[in-house]
């Protein structure tokens, strides 16, 4: 499959007219319309309902988001292979909301006086997706929680720890404490991250977790959040994560016993780390963080 075809894929999909397209792409409208013949022909499927107006097929849409992945990491890989003594390009990180990432992406600003012509992406997702894209290459770097298997990674822990407790709504009345317990969550009804680490790491805090009303799981905060204002749950999550909230709909109490958990920056082993990257990563490393 061409490259080139790709990008023509992707410039018809992204304007919904094959005509606008080949305006976008300097081609003729018939040149444009048998290259995305000699795709559909190349992948044997049909790509596009053409009417009045173009839309993707369920094919159609599932090419759009592999031809975007793979298109961002052939430019990646070109900018990383074009690399001079001047330290320029595109540093991508993938993290969640905790304490640690918050230092990190401060520190951008620190690199960036010292190297102003990098560019940074941060990219917030669940684990899971920031995984997934680590993997694949299109990150270059991701800040993950723990518990994690690394054994597919170089890692980096990092000193600063989260605080787990409960989000819930200022008038619940568990707000009236000042930290939560395991007995204050029987019979209340619970939210939970969905990562399978995480959740075994909460249990073993909880010890007996059974008598636990787990009705939803989530993973990121915000998904939560509409269920907890309406009062269906508590969610159980990290303190720093919940920080940016109206503090006059919900509020956070921590566990007790204290439950804290790490984070670790990794990147993909067995992969020649260089250039930008090698020098930010030196950079982080010179920090308390």
């Amino acid at each position: 499959m061409e490259l080139r075809l790709l990008r023509y894929f992707l410039a018809i999909a992204n304007e919904g007219n094959i005509s606008k397209a080949a305006e976008t792409l300097h081609l003729t409208q018939p040149t444009l319309s048998r290259q995305l013949v000699d795709l559909e022909y190349e992948v044997g499927k049909k790509l596009f309902n053409r009417g009045r107006h173009i839309s993707l097929t369920d094919e159609g849409r599932i090419l759009q988001r592999r031809a975007e992945e793979i298109l961002k990491l052939v430019d990646k890989t070109k900018n990383e292979l074009n690399q001079t003594d001047e330290l320029i390009g595109t540093i991508t990180i993938g993290s969640g909301v905790y304490s640690a990432s918050i230092e990190l992406i401060k520190h951008l600003k620190d690199f960036s006086q010292l190297y102003p012509k990098v560019q940074y992406e941060i990219y917030t997702n669940s684990a899971d997706t920031l995984q997934e894209k680590l993997d694949q290459g299109l990150f270059d770097f991701a800040l993950l929680q723990e518990p994690i298997d690394v054994v597919n990674y170089e890692f980096l822990r990092l000193k600063r720890k989260d605080i787990w407790g409960l989000l819930m709504r200022v008038d619940s009345p568990l707000a009236a404490k000042t930290s939560i317990t395991r007995e204050d969550l029987i019979d209340r009804r619970l939210g939970s991250a969905r990562r399978l680490h995480i959740r075994h790491e909460i249990e073993n805090w909880l010890g007996d977790s059974k008598d636990l009303n787990i009705v939803a799981t989530f993973n990121l905060i915000d998904n939560a959040l509409p269920l907890v204002v309406d009062r269906f749950i508590e969610v159980i999550t990290i303190k720093s994560a919940v920080e940016y909230l109206d503090s006059n709909k919900v509020t956070f109490r921590p566990f007790y016993p204290t439950l804290e958990t790490s984070a670790v920056l990794v990147w993909k082993r067995f992969f020649p780390i260089f250039g930008i990257n090698k020098v930010f990563l030196n950079f982080i490393k010179g920090f308390d963080l």
